[in-house]
């Protein structure tokens, strides 16, 4: 006879507990919020870029600012693209942490599933990418390999708010995670392939304001005053070492504590994510998405442009292969099953939604190619057209589901007890 407990741990896409449903919902909502922003600001910034106003907007990105030292005399684009994207990858930082110290990933089985997808996520569009300008002859494209290899998630949840669907709890938290784990992988790569020069001295010193930072926190430490210097300080070293500097703010989110008498991972996240999500990242989408496409004809010879189509293939095609084929093959050798609920239909349409890489694309793009430059602008109208298309194809699966989401949402909120947690997260 089938062991019951065995059989839940076979099965995949299965609701995780109450209380981590519940921080995950609220979560949630908050990136809905910050990615309708990042949509609004992207599109404010093309229609700015392609107006007869597009020099003042070239102006205001390439306008430097900051002292000489530690080559901070930067433009506000960069500023944008190094600055607050560090606050933004804090974030990250502490979301993978909490992830997998207290939340239900702490569980190795759980999460191998959205770990794996993550890595299929990002080698096969990689692998697109790489082929598609091998096969056309422009082996001078091949450093833009990592531009399609992350996920969205701001962006990919405006795109569910906006259908209003009812995607299930359990492959929103796989969405989530998935995306996580790209930033650290898409961070990882940042750090190894994107280093073009490496200070050691900047970096050995950046050891000892980053070090006071971890003393503080792991003592319960919190006030601003003391731990904002130490994080600036972090930064600025770390940019000054050639390291790209968001890396420091990845850093500087896994020395935060999760649990213990001086866990402070929830206070700073509750207090961060607002202005992650709704400052950081829409201005760094304002400076990196306003690229002057020139009319039809510009936008054509874009479009035909290797790198272009390496983009848009990685992100629309590599991308849901990647994350579907994993998960498949995962149930398939681990002899594993899905949710009752759901469909292997479900997988795919979030593997499309996947396919939305939109801030740490477009600041890889920038890396891989420079600002300001052709083939840089190229992969942006990729990175955007393929955001675009991903969307609306996860958006025709999606929406074809909705009503049996319907159905699951309504057993997520029926709490026969009465008693605050519905009873299908105590069955």
């Amino acid at each position: 006879m089938t062991d019951p407990a065995d059989a839940l741990r076979r099965r995949l896409f299965t609701r995780g507990s109450w209380p981590e449903a519940n921080r995950l919902a609220e979560t949630l909502r908050r990136e809905t919020v910050g990615g309708i922003l990042l949509l609004v600001a992207a599109g404010l910034a093309l229609v700015w870029a392609n107006s007869p106003w597009a020099s003042a907007y070239r102006a205001v990105s390439e306008f430097t600012v900051g002292p000489e030292r530690l080559h901070l005399h930067l433009s506000v684009a960069s500023w944008a693209a190094d600055g607050l994207l560090a606050i933004f990858f804090f974030v990250v930082g502490l979301e993978l942490k909490r992830e997998f110290v207290a939340g239900d990933l702490r569980d190795p089985a759980r999460a191998a599933l959205p770990i794996a997808a993550a890595v299929g996520g990002m080698v096969v569009p990689a692998g697109i990418f790489l082929a598609v300008n091998l096969v056309t002859g422009h082996p001078e494209n091949l450093d833009g390999w990592a531009v399609p290899i992350a996920t969205d998630i701001a962006f990919a949840l405006a795109v569910l708010a906006v259908l209003s669907t009812h995607l299930p709890t359990a492959l929103r938290t796989f969405l989530l995670t998935l995306a996580v784990v790209d930033d650290l992988l898409a961070i990882t790569v940042i750090a190894v392939f994107f280093t073009d020069h490496l200070a050691v001295g900047p970096l050995a010193l950046a050891l000892v304001p980053g070090g006071l930072f971890a003393v503080a926190v792991q003592r319960g430490i919190r006030h601003w005053w003391v731990l904002l210097p130490l994080a600036v300080a972090t930064w600025a070293l770390v940019h000054a070492s050639g390291i790209h500097a968001t890396v420091a703010g990845v850093l500087l989110g896994f020395a935060v504590p999760v649990l213990g008498r001086h866990a402070s991972a929830e206070s700073f996240e509750h207090r961060l994510r607002p202005l992650s999500a709704g400052f950081a990242v829409p201005v760094f989408a304002f400076f990196a998405a306003g690229v002057t496409v020139g009319g039809w004809s510009g936008l054509g010879d874009a479009l035909g442009h290797p790198a272009t189509i390496g983009v848009i293939a990685g992100l629309v095609l590599g991308k849901p292969v990647g994350v579907w084929s994993t998960a498949f093959l995962l149930a398939r050798f681990t002899h594993a099953s899905l949710d009752d609920d759901l469909a292997w239909r479900d997988v795919l349409g979030v593997a499309m939604l996947a396919g939305i890489g939109f801030t740490v694309s477009l600041l890889i793009g920038e890396l891989a190619f420079g600002y300001g430059t052709v083939t840089g602008a190229d992969v942006k109208i990729g990175v955007l057209t393929g955001s675009v298309v991903a969307g609306v194809l996860a958006a025709v699966v999606l929406v074809s589901r909705n009503a049996a989401y319907r159905r699951i949402a309504v057993l997520e909120t029926t709490d026969a007890d009465a008693d605050g947690v519905p009873d299908v997260y105590e069955a």
